[in-house]
């Protein structure tokens, strides 16, 4: 699968106005304030999305919002990541209401939900709430499903999601930037929902922190942060396909983007064994959420189009991103090309909001979470 270009070209950019952590010997991408911008401060006029389209506010006052996901009765639930809570999004005598189900959680980034019970990933652990939907105002006391998760604070928000197969995947990233990775880590599991039956489906994979499968042949495809320090512009985040009858092994630490080595690991490594990205997502782009878009609001030319939200750049001298992309599928298991959708959250060099995570609603609109202003933006087209 040839390796084709980003969209770097016509995406603004900024400087990120962050503070730089560091931990296990990785710069770490910083984490959002605890506390949440008020909903008239937040950035929705600076939206800039294609004509026919809409922001609106779905929710403020969720403090570090990341990951998303919707029940059977319409409630959206948010992971975090430095928050250490899960939220519940609920409407109630028209209004909407944010309640903590859970807190007090390690990097509870990842969530997805599946027959009246939502899976929340830890750090180390795998945890079920069943009937949650039923029991918002009191939730259950949580059951494990798997906790055999490395302990290892680096790359340790994990992204969950169950497929097409009934079966529960998660990633794993690498416990630094740039290491031979030991077992265990860099890949991509897939385990039965009780957590039995657990297996490698993918390796080679630096830091996936989203992914979602493909509706028409149930493959998975996923985003991949690549390394820091070689530069501002290389290598670039992928988006990645995991072929049914492809290869298994992205690269990491040996190659990036495809065909760049690593400049330690990839001496006498022949980049083209392993798989190619099916496009590149730009330097240092922090390229996270991910979903087909199989809603019917849209227009045409979206159906089956990949939405996917980069955070942007925390160490790059000059940033960009901090958007949402489409991805257009060639129907051959590659990008045929790949177009801004929401942009205009830098400005004047400095971040105005950060998505984190995309979610295709039941009634066909989109939502976007920004963990930079603890909120979650709504994305509709018009009639």
């Amino acid at each position: 699968m040839p390796v084709k270009g980003s969209i770097r070209a016509g995406v603004r950019r900024a400087a990120a106005v962050v503070a730089v952590a560091a931990f296990a010997g990785v710069a770490a991408m910083p984490c959002a304030a605890a506390d949440a911008t008020p909903a008239d401060r937040l950035p929705l006029a600076k939206l800039e999305l294609p004509p026919g389209f809409k922001a609106e506010v779905f929710a403020a006052g969720v403090p570090n919002a990341r990951s998303l996901s919707e029940g059977d009765a319409g409630t959206v639930f948010v992971g975090t990541r430095s928050a250490g809570k899960v939220y519940a999004i609920v409407e109630k005598d028209g209004r909407r209401q944010v309640k903590t189900i859970a807190a007090g959680l390690e990097m509870p980034n990842g969530i997805a939900f599946h027959n009246g019970a939502l899976y929340v990933a830890t750090m180390t652990s795998i945890l079920r709430f069943d009937a949650i939907e039923k029991r918002l105002d009191e939730p259950p006391r949580p059951v494990t499903v798997y906790d055999q998760l490395p302990d290892k604070r680096a790359h340790g928000w994990r992204y969950i999601a169950i497929g097409p197969d009934r079966k529960l995947y998660v990633g794993v990233g690498a416990p630094c930037n740039i290491c031979l990775p030991p077992p265990g880590f860099a890949q991509i599991r897939r385990m039965n929902l009780d957590g039995s039956g657990v297996e490698v489906v993918a390796e080679g994979v630096r830091n996936t922190v989203g992914f979602d499968f493909d509706p028409k042949d149930g493959s998975l495809w996923f985003t991949d942060n690549g390394r820091d320090w070689m530069g501002d512009d290389q290598p670039d985040d992928e988006l990645d396909h995991l072929a049914p009858s492809g290869d298994k092994h992205f690269g990491f630490p040996y190659c990036h983007q495809g065909m760049l080595p690593d400049p330690e690991f990839g001496r006498g490594r022949n980049c083209a064994d392993f798989a190619q990205p099916a496009w590149l997502l730009g330097p240092h782009a922090a390229a996270l959420g991910m979903r087909f878009y199989d809603g019917s609001q849209f227009p045409t030319k979206y159906r089956g189009a990949i939405f996917i939200a980069r955070h942007g750049p925390w160490n790059r001298s000059r940033k960009f991103a901090a958007d949402v992309v489409v991805a257009f599928p060639d129907g051959r298991g590659g990008i045929a090309k790949m177009e801004p959708f929401l942009g205009g959250l830098v400005e004047n060099n400095a971040f105005l909001g950060r998505p984190v995570d995309v979610l295709v609603r039941k009634d066909g609109s989109l939502l976007v979470s920004d963990d930079l202003n603890g909120a979650v933006y709504r994305i509709s087209a018009a009639p």
